[in-house]
């Protein structure tokens, strides 16, 4: 137990190295030149010059590598370019609208999924699973960003039940949470879709077990030997997909975001791109990266938890 964690926290910790070689590698090869964003066209090469100086962008591409790296593990990820403060200020007074909606949309995902997959096993090959299949896969061909919009007309729009866009504030928290309730659908509908056909797939294969025919041949009713049997021996493959879903929930925000005019990370992320701010682009695309990274590292140490033969071999 205690190599396997060791083995999976030095492949963890190797894999974020990797990680932020590669974005900061990417960032710093890119055209253009930060110093003449910054001040504009009609900057003098002595100023350019005195600007790059004191951005380190003389500096050999190894030695910037290090400074960040060592800057970024205190928490000093530079100063945005845009804004002029610290990038670890933005990203801290946008990270609770991301993980809010992030974790909003898991919650919604894993509510839809798990009922409807688990209902689509149990009614296997009758209209109740044909119904949540064809659902499912209409879900997965929709773009996140079209049903965003499809949201906005119908209940903005038409209804005018929800706001279209914008953020009144965790001021007043029934505003906040009218506002983040389409965002929330539109991240939830197609993770939903997937994690659905999962669930029922898994499903499927436990209650073709032995022990499943025998805990119906026992008495159990049909509904405790779903949720208590056969859902508890199909976690491995959903938490597999529940992982990297949270991780495209997070990096899926990017765009519902913007559709809505959310002040958070995606949007963060876009304005610095449009303005070429690279320490937060830079800093912005470690964070997604290394969510990703920590949600799959959180998944392989679940599965010694859900699932005893991997514990007795870990």
């Amino acid at each position: 137990m205690g190599y396997f964690i060791f083995r999976r926290t030095v492949g963890f910790i190797l894999t974020l190295l990797a990680v932020s070689v590669v974005v900061f590698a990417v960032m710093n090869v890119l055209p253009g030149d930060p110093a003449l964003t910054i001040l504009g066209m009609d900057a003098t090469e002595d100023a350019l010059a005195a600007l790059r100086e004191q951005l380190g962008l003389n500096e050999p591409l190894l030695t910037r590598y290090v400074n960040w790296v060592w800057n970024a593990l205190q928490g000093d990820f530079g100063i945005s370019h845009s804004f002029r403060v610290p990038v670890a200020d933005l990203i801290v007074e946008r990270l609770l609208m991301t993980v809010s909606l992030a974790v909003a949309g898991m919650v919604v995902t894993l509510i839809l999924a798990l009922g409807l997959g688990i209902g689509a096993a149990a009614q296997h090959r009758k209209f109740g699973d044909w119904g949540v299949m064809f659902l499912s896969q209409l879900g997965i061909a929709v773009p996140a960003f079209w049903l965003s919009m499809l949201l906005v007309l119908l209940f903005a729009v038409n209804l005018r039940w929800l706001p279209p866009g914008g953020f009144a504030g965790w001021s007043d928290p029934m505003a906040a949470i009218r506002s983040l309730i389409l965002p929330t659908i539109a991240l939830a509908v197609v993770q939903s879709a997937v994690l659905a056909r999962v669930t029922r797939s898994a499903a499927l294969e436990v209650m073709r077990q032995d022990f499943v025919r025998t805990a119906r041949a026992s008495g159990l009713s049909r509904r405790r030997v779903l949720w208590r049997h056969v859902l508890p021996n199909a976690m491995v493959p959903i938490v597999t997909i529940v992982g990297m879903q949270f991780a495209s929930l997070v990096t899926g925000t990017i765009v519902i975001e913007n559709v809505f005019y959310l002040p958070g990370l995606g949007r963060l992320i876009f304005q610095s791109i449009s303005n070429r701010d690279l320490p937060t682009v830079q800093a912005l695309v470690m964070l997604f990266a290394a969510i990703v990274v920590t949600a799959n590292f959180v998944v392989d140490l679940l599965y010694v938890v859900i699932d005893p033969r991997l514990k007795a071999r870990a």
